[in-house]
């Protein structure tokens, strides 16, 4: 093993009651009548990328997202969302433990999201105090490719951009569409179910966890 990658919302921290929160504020903003209930945004989290959420939500409402600023509205919701999660940003049990395990092995560290690289130096710093480079050598996100999860193309940009072979890496996941992105590019997958994904199917995994707190890379799948 010569690097791990990382999903971000959900896999590094619980953030998407956050996202929510953000999403929510920047409808209002923007005076629309819109409000995502936790119920509701735990079943668009199976669209992944915001935009796209929002693209959703107007379809299924029988609205024509090109009548919205759709961009625009997302831009804002970022913004938001770096603003709330400076202060209530905390990283899933095991995980800075984790990080400085791999480290410590000279292991590569990457990230493959559907989030925006801002969302990601956003919860880095808030969680780890440097910047997202600081930790993570390669920073893959939803739009720099062509298909977000659950298509392979954001690990396959991780990789050529590590340049390491599939076999070489272990990616970690907390969703389906994640987990099937992550299996599509050839890596070996640990998956760790957060609070809106504990529900989904996760066959396939190499492991799945209720947590990483305790976990070593001494027991990871070979």
């Amino acid at each position: 093993m010569k690097a791990l990658v990382f999903d971000v919302d959900g896999t590094l921290a619980e953030t998407e009651t956050v996202h929510l929160a953000a999403f929510n504020a920047a409808f209002a903003a923007a005076g629309l009548p819109w409000t995502w209930s936790e119920q509701a945004y735990a079943r668009l989290l199976t669209t992944t990328g915001g935009k796209e959420r929002i693209a959703r939500y107007l379809r299924e409402a029988g609205d024509d997202p090109e009548r919205h600023p759709v961009a625009a509205l997302h831009a804002d919701k970022t913004a938001r969302y770096a603003a709330m999660i400076a202060d209530e940003a905390a990283l899933r049990p095991g995980v800075a433990a984790l990080i400085a395990e791999a480290r410590s092995h000279g292991l590569r560290l990457a990230v493959a999201t559907t989030t925006t690289p801002d969302n990601v130096e956003a919860l880095v710093q808030a969680t780890m105090g440097v910047p997202a480079g600081a930790l993570f050598e390669v920073i893959a996100a939803g739009d720099m490719v062509a298909a977000k999860k659950p298509a392979p193309d954001v690990y396959r940009l991780a990789l050529e951009r590590l340049g390491l072979a599939a076999e070489d890496c272990l990616a970690f996941e907390d969703s389906r569409n994640g987990l099937l992105a992550a299996k599509a590019a050839g890596l070996r997958t640990v998956v760790v179910p957060s609070r809106f994904t504990a529900g989904e199917d996760f066959a396939g995994a190499d492991l799945v966890l209720p947590s990483l707190a305790g976990w070593s890379l001494e027991v990871a799948p070979a």
